[in-house]
């Protein structure tokens, strides 16, 4: 089996994060991880991006967490894709599928209402998940899933989370029979609860990634 990390962040792309994306690279490769998809927070959430800079020179320092995570990987035999996670009033959306073009071919994509960005994304071929969708914390303004016909799947367990907002999650997901996926939420090299999706054959592409979780073919992985 192949495992995946469906959810991770990087410093300093991401403002909460603790590690470089070659340490996350080596750590994750450590833990016998064939890849993962570098979900850094775009620039309405937690976003290390400096204010007041032009769309493509924020653009240019979000892709660096994914570039500079490539790079180490080509180097090490270890896949790595792209991916960020959109935020919406604390809401969060993992989204995978798309390429860097499409950054920097949107300004103003951290502006939208969250119908007009998974119209967005979907339209241009991406793949929307929900994270943590019962995560109750301050800046959560609701904290619940959105409408089912918004997402393509939602994240059933967190490894950041406790049983029962999870457990909450999974039942959503069977009730609208959602595809289902599992990560980490990786902040740094500190992983006790390494999580993410298994699959029988290695993924030569983002794409193929995303077919599997739709596809159901993926065996949740949970510690």
């Amino acid at each position: 089996m192949y495992l995946y990390e469906t959810h991770l962040h990087t410093a300093p792309v991401s403002a909460c994060a603790s590690n470089t994306p070659q340490e996350m690279v080596r750590a994750y490769q450590a833990l016998g991880y064939t890849g993962f998809i570098v979900t850094d927070h775009f620039f309405n959430g937690n976003t290390g991006c400096p204010p007041k800079r032009a769309w493509a020179e924020k653009v240019d320092f979000f892709l660096s967490g994914y570039r500079a995570a490539k790079k180490e990987g080509d180097a090490l035999d270890f896949d790595v894709f792209l991916g960020w996670e959109y935020a919406i009033r604390g809401s969060e959306f993992l989204t995978y599928g798309l390429d860097e073009a499409f950054l920097y071919n949107h300004p103003n994509l951290d502006r939208l209402a969250i119908e007009d960005y998974s119209t967005l994304i979907r339209k241009n071929g991406g793949y929307l998940a929900q994270a943590h969708p019962y995560r109750e914390a301050p800046w959560v303004r609701n904290p619940r899933p959105v409408a089912p016909h918004l997402i393509d799947g939602i994240e059933v367990h967190n490894a950041s989370q406790s049983h029962e907002p999870n457990k909450k999650a999974a039942q959503f997901a069977r009730l609208h029979n959602l595809p289902a996926q599992a990560g980490t939420d990786a902040h740094s090299t500190y992983i006790p609860h390494p999580s993410g999706i298994k699959l029988s054959a290695r993924a030569p592409s983002i794409q193929h990634l995303i077919a599997a979780i739709k596809n159901h073919e993926t065996i949740l992985q949970k510690r």
